[in-house]
């Protein structure tokens, strides 16, 4: 039943993406200040059919510790795909802090980028880390709410990896405290894995931390993180 099941979903979410990219065209072209809100009806539409192609129930607890609206840093821990698009869902206008190398999806990266996400160049080094604060300049004064994976790339569930330090620069930089999030969405959508399988997908939102320096900002985030892994079970 998972063979089948994960063969229907991910044959329907090509064609659907397929479709979708296409039919943005217009959008690029005539409606850009639409595309925000068709990356949301993307995003709905995939997660529909993970949810009820995959028998996955999605579980959010925290909801009350994010903004009803108004710029926000949000540090989430990233273990699958899914946790780049349930915040098109949760959040009212996200921006993702994602890889410079999506920009160059075909159909989809011209999208991300018009929809203002926020594309990195993490070979850049110094360079990389002005081009975030200034990104993050931008969307705070838009009213955004800036998700970032500090994790810096998929891991496992109930891994633990050395956080990355552009989340505390970024909070540092806009005076701004940082909501932290747990999720077991790796064990449902595994990092590159083809197989989706059934079961209760937590997200667990945590209350603000920081402002603080960088050391101790990172070390609250962990520690948030921890704490919403043994209280919701969200490890896995």
């Amino acid at each position: 039943m998972v063979v089948l099941r994960s063969i229907l979903f991910n044959v329907v979410a090509f064609v659907l993406t397929g479709v979708m990219g296409v039919g943005a065209f217009p959008i690029r072209w005539f409606m850009r200040a639409k595309a925000l809100a068709y990356a949301k009806l993307w995003s709905r539409a995939v997660l529909w059919l993970f949810r009820t192609l995959c028998g996955v129930q999605v579980r959010v607890t925290g909801l009350e510790n994010l903004p009803a609206s108004g710029p926000a840093l949000i540090a989430s821990q990233h273990q699958s795909a899914f946790d780049t698009l349930v915040w098109m869902l949760l959040l009212p206008r996200p921006c993702y802090v994602m890889k410079g190398e999506l920009r160059r999806i075909p159909l989809l990266g011209p999208m991300l980028v018009l929809a203002g996400m926020m594309p990195i160049e993490r070979a850049a080094g110094a360079k990389a880390l002005r081009l975030l604060l200034h990104g993050t300049d931008r969307a705070i004064k838009a009213g955004r709410q800036i998700v970032i994976f500090p994790e810096g790339t998929r891991t496992l569930p109930g891994e633990h990896v050395a956080l990355k330090p552009g989340i505390a620069a970024m909070s540092s930089h806009v005076g701004l405290p940082v909501i932290p999030v747990a999720t077991n969405s790796g064990l449902f959508w595994g990092r590159n894995a083809f197989f989706k399988r059934p079961g209760v997908l937590q997200v667990a939102i945590g209350p603000a931390v920081g402002p603080a320096r960088r050391a101790d900002l990172l070390g609250q985030i962990e520690q948030s993180w921890r704490g919403l892994e043994q209280r919701f079970g969200v490890a896995g």
